[in-house]
């Protein structure tokens, strides 16, 4: 009696761990997350090349992965802005995948195809994730591209004592060398993540990007229902500028590449990176705003391409 009691407490036990990971952390319910993903699926149609998408298991959740480009090109990881997921990477793929192995990670805690045992990492758990995936994929000799909050977490990666990642690209990162810029304008994007709506969506569109009507309205649409259907996370409040200290332990080639509309970063960004980053390049692109990869993506495509090979 006592074997079988114990055998359906161990039961009973099992069955609540994995009602626990089965948890929905992310989406509001799964009528929202159904919603979100048959538009992310339209996104990602706007990838004009071959690709596959693949789930692997972590220790923090499920890692949704998208691969394209030769199987022995050189790895490229992109790592998308805040609520953008793999998908924002449309205008710049081809580009990005025609010589290199391209694996876009949708990061755990956001809106996505990933999926998260937690409500959010930590610093600590956010560095061990990725490692997770890179060594899973055997992946050497890695260029990191991040934009926006992806920039943020490339620089956290790269300060780590790690030879995998040989260099990095960072488009626009956000609150990696100094704080906000425009305080003002980029509140916007605050207001719509906890008070989603058509209105603040546009609202701030106009002040991320330097052309916000030629933003496609499938991804459009597809960033705007991030907002509405995904449950409201602070994990941004984590964003927070790098010490000098930390930034010159990164040794390792990088590529910084800012907006001269961007309302995050200005020219103080570049010359906190410059007198930090010892093996630093940095640019400002003309005509474009927080989003440059999808404002100037011609000029940004050729800028990483020359920078990587």
């Amino acid at each position: 009696m006592i074997k079988l009691l114990l055998k359906i407490s161990l039961c009973f036990l099992f069955i609540n761990c994995a009602t626990i990971r089965e948890k929905e952390y992310v989406f509001k319910s799964k009528n929202h997350k159904k919603a979100y993903i048959k538009s992310y699926n339209k996104s990602l149609k706007l990838w004009n090349v071959p690709y596959q998408e693949e789930d692997i298991s972590t220790s923090f959740g499920k890692a949704h992965i998208i691969i394209t480009g030769p199987n022995k090109g050189t790895p490229l990881v992109l790592l998308h802005g805040m609520d953008a997921t793999s998908t924002m990477w449309f205008p710049n793929i081809e580009a990005l995948s025609k010589k290199h192995r391209v694996y876009a990670i949708d990061f755990i805690n956001e809106a996505g195809k990933s999926k998260p045992f937690e409500k959010s990492l930590s610093k600590d758990e956010i560095i061990k994730w990725y490692n997770e995936i890179f060594d899973h994929y055997k992946l050497e000799r890695i260029t990191l591209i991040g934009a926006s909050k992806g920039g943020w977490i490339a620089t956290l990666l790269a300060i780590q004592k790690d030879e995998k990642i040989e260099k990095i690209v960072l488009l626009s990162p956000a609150q990696t060398f100094k704080g906000i810029d425009q305080v003002g304008k980029s509140s916007s994007a605050l207001f719509l993540k906890f008070f989603p709506s058509r209105k603040k969506l546009n609202k701030t569109l106009n002040a991320f990007s330097f052309y916000p009507k030629k933003i496609n309205a499938t991804y459009k649409e597809q960033l705007y229902l991030s907002y509405k259907h995904t449950k409201s996370n602070s994990s941004f409040l984590q964003l927070q500028p790098f010490s000098n200290e930390d930034l010159k332990k990164i040794a390792i080639p990088v590529l910084l590449l800012i907006g001269d509309n961007d309302v995050i970063n200005s020219e103080n960004s570049l010359k906190n990176a410059e007198e930090n980053l010892s093996n630093c390049k940095a640019e400002i692109v003309k005509n474009a705003g927080h989003f440059l990869s999808i404002d100037q993506a011609e000029k940004v495509n050729d800028a990483i391409v020359n920078f990587i090979e």
